[in-house]
């Protein structure tokens, strides 16, 4: 698909990674609101969901729209913690870490999750997954010294394993 691929090559360049974590987030807020839950804007090209976690430092409510990959026919769900290719770590991810009990909006529906910071082989076999489903990330990756964070969201109460 040409369109795919056209976005997957804007979206690996600098500029984009400068602008797009002020535009996007505040675009998919403003139309998951208008929605009702129904529609992110970003998930148009990336399925994706409303991340809400406790920050970690205020131990407020955090809402972040954020690109995923689901996996197990939608029961558990990938987050990549790229900021775009940027240098530091993205808040939301040290939200997880500090508190991994979360909520995400997927498709309309709230559900409560747990995070689990994948590490190892497990990373590495989850981040091949993941360069076959949006190659930018092996972009992001090359940009910056530190490894990319990726979390495996799991509805409370299930198993940790994913695929």
């Amino acid at each position: 698909m040409i369109g795919v691929r056209v976005v997957q090559k804007v979206s690996s360049t600098r500029a984009f990674a400068k602008l797009a974590p002020h535009v996007v987030p505040a675009l998919d807020r403003a139309v998951h609101r208008l929605t009702r839950g129904k529609v992110l804007l970003s998930a148009q090209m990336l399925p994706g969901v409303l991340l809400t976690a406790t920050g970690a430092r205020s131990g407020r409510p955090r809402r972040t729209p954020l690109a995923c990959m689901p996996e197990s026919a939608g029961r558990t769900w990938i987050l990549v913690g790229s900021n775009f290719g940027r240098t530091g770590h993205p808040a939301w991810t040290a939200n997880l870490l500090a508190h991994p009990d979360a909520e995400i909006s997927w498709k309309g529906t709230d559900i409560p999750v747990t995070a689990h910071l994948l590490t190892g082989e497990e990373r590495a076999a989850v981040w091949r997954e993941l360069l076959a489903f949006w190659p930018p990330y092996a972009t992001y990756q090359a940009r910056v010294e530190r490894e990319i964070r990726v979390f495996r969201l799991v509805p409370r109460g299930q198993a940790t394993t994913g695929s």
